[in-house]
């Protein structure tokens, strides 16, 4: 690949500055007015990069209804003995029996309604219902306007509970030549880490939910790798070392 082939391949940077500025904001707004204030949710990426800047404290709450939750409002509490949250989770029956929905086919009839993303948190199916969380204010527009998913009728309500969503893993092991991030990836996309080189280059690998700039950056035990076009992994650590002094690594994958 040239030169100008590789550098088109290059992705910018996320810019957070506008979302940071609005963070500070309402911070500024919760010590002033002596109250509580709160982000709507923000998805995994921002997250991971407001964090480093907004680190959970007394005063700074990251909650996005259940624990490990991938989207996540931060909360800026006035008063430590404070627990204010306004996540609310929304349920419905979905009978499947002669219609089956996705993922996909509930953001794409929440995205027909015209709201933003960033309006409602996690949401999944299991055993035959769909559970959603979102804002106490926007929830009663959800209940009355989210009825219909790939042609099923649902009917949503508030429940009082806050379920947690269980994901599915399954383990492997993979042959790496070190720890290394393009090591790492090679093994598990079954590429040449040259290609491996090139695709973190691309943008198109992240650990903990924040792009990675260097292949040769370590990757540690627990560490979340998302890959573009192959999925999301949790790195383990390796366990044993081959005869010519390469890792078995061990990895879950979600599926």
């Amino acid at each position: 690949m040239g030169k100008s082939s590789s550098t088109a391949m290059m992705t910018e940077k996320a810019d957070y500055s506008s979302l940071e500025a609005h963070l500070h904001d309402l911070q500024d707004k919760s010590e002033r007015w002596h109250t509580h204030t709160c982000s709507s949710f923000l998805n995994e990426e921002e997250t991971a990069a407001m964090q480093k800047i907004f680190m959970p404290s007394a005063h700074v709450r990251w909650f996005g209804g259940y624990p490990q939750a991938r989207k996540q409002k931060v909360i800026f509490l006035f008063d430590e003995e404070d627990d204010f949250s306004d996540i609310v989770c929304l349920q419905a029956k979905a009978d499947q029996r002669f219609r089956k929905i996705s993922h996909r086919d509930i953001l794409g009839a929440l995205m027909s309604l015209q709201i933003d993303r960033h309006a409602f948190g996690d949401f999944w199916i299991s055993d035959d219902c769909i559970d959603l969380y979102t804002s106490t204010s926007m929830a009663p527009f959800l209940i009355d306007n989210l009825t219909r998913i790939n042609q099923l009728s649902v009917q949503f309500e508030q429940i009082d509970d806050y379920p947690a969503q269980v994901f599915q893993m399954r383990s492997f092991t993979a042959v790496a030549a070190s720890e290394r991030a393009d090591a790492i990836i090679a093994a598990i996309t079954h590429v040449s880490r040259s290609k491996a080189k090139e695709m973190i280059h691309a943008g198109m690998v992240q650990f903990d939910h924040v792009a990675l700039d260097v292949p040769d950056e370590v990757c540690h035990n627990n560490v979340t790798i998302s890959i573009r076009g192959f999925g999301r992994f949790l790195y383990e650590g390796y366990d044993r070392k081959t005869h010519s002094d390469r890792i078995v690594a061990k990895f879950q994958q979600y599926i």
